[in-house]
């Protein structure tokens, strides 16, 4: 498979609206566009192989499924990993002739991913440093009254970062993709150390992902419940995640149902409380 330069042109644009805080905005851009799992039925379709998108979208997701930026600090960058890290990981397994859903697939999309989002942190400060020079613009206009510019401030000038520190790398380095799995094949042989390496790092990274989540929603003993339920539909009764989600979501009505109910409950006790008092005066 090889990536022309119209599709590495589409990657580059996409990569500048799922850029932090985005320019297609902070939750359509970064928090939709900048997901992987998105991002990988984008970069299917423009590849014209929505499965294995999806199917490596997925595997990256897990990493990066509590990736937070607190303050503009940043472990990883999105932007990276989804339009770089997936296009690379889906040229790489059709050139390795990988099934997409194989064990070793799924550990080198990860593998892939974690090695360009932390690149792609230089992208991110980048294009923050560059952005300061427009604030500065922005805070001239305003000392002179003329907010009128603001608007190129906010929505024109921001362009020029994302197309030197988005565009321009997620186009060369995509479009750059055959040659680079072509180099990977003859310098990294499937049964080598490297590559066994890689895949041993690859099928670790998934693990850190899900520990980061559950350090974020477990307050208590009883929230592993929710997450043994997963497990146990995932791994054990062999549920796929549309149907997960599902059974999440009934789980999910029948909870707010309990809620409204125990809200419900010292309402009424509190109106009945009032009128056994005024029956006893």
């Amino acid at each position: 498979m090889e990536i022309n330069w119209i599709q590495a042109a589409l990657f580059g644009l996409f990569a500048c609206l799922s850029s932090m805080p985005g320019m297609g905005g902070t939750t359509f851009g970064n928090y939709t566009l900048g997901r992987p799992l998105v991002a990988g039925l984008v970069v299917g379709i423009i590849l014209g192989d929505v499965q294995t998108g999806i199917i490596v979208g997925a595997a990256i997701q897990v990493v990066y499924i509590a990736l937070v930026t607190p303050g503009g600090t940043v472990s990883a960058d999105v932007r990276a990993i989804s339009y770089i890290g997936i296009p690379l990981a889906v040229v790489a397994i059709k050139g390795m002739g990988l099934n997409p859903s194989s064990t070793q697939a799924t550990q080198m999309a990860t593998a892939l991913g974690a090695a360009v989002g932390t690149l792609g942190t230089v992208l991110f400060y980048g294009t923050a440093t560059i952005n300061l020079v427009w604030q500065h613009i922005g805070w001239k206009a305003v000392d002179k009254g003329d907010f009128e510019k603001l608007y190129l401030v906010d929505m024109g000038l921001p362009w020029i970062s994302h197309i030197i520190c988005s565009f321009i790398p997620a186009l060369i380095i995509t479009k750059m993709g055959d040659s680079m799995v072509k180099v990977m094949k003859v310098a990294l042989p499937m049964n080598g150390i490297p590559m066994k390496t890689l895949f041993t790092v690859g099928s670790l990274l998934p693990a850190v992902g899900i520990a980061i989540l559950l350090k974020q929603v477990v307050l208590k003993p009883s929230d592993f419940v929710t997450f043994f339920l997963g497990f146990t539909l995932a791994a054990v009764m062999k549920v796929n995640l549309i149907g997960a989600a599902i059974i999440g979501i009934f789980f999910a009505i029948i909870n707010y149902r309990i809620r409204m109910l125990q809200l419900q409950k010292p309402a009424a006790a509190k109106a009945t409380g009032n009128d056994d008092d005024e029956e006893d005066i």
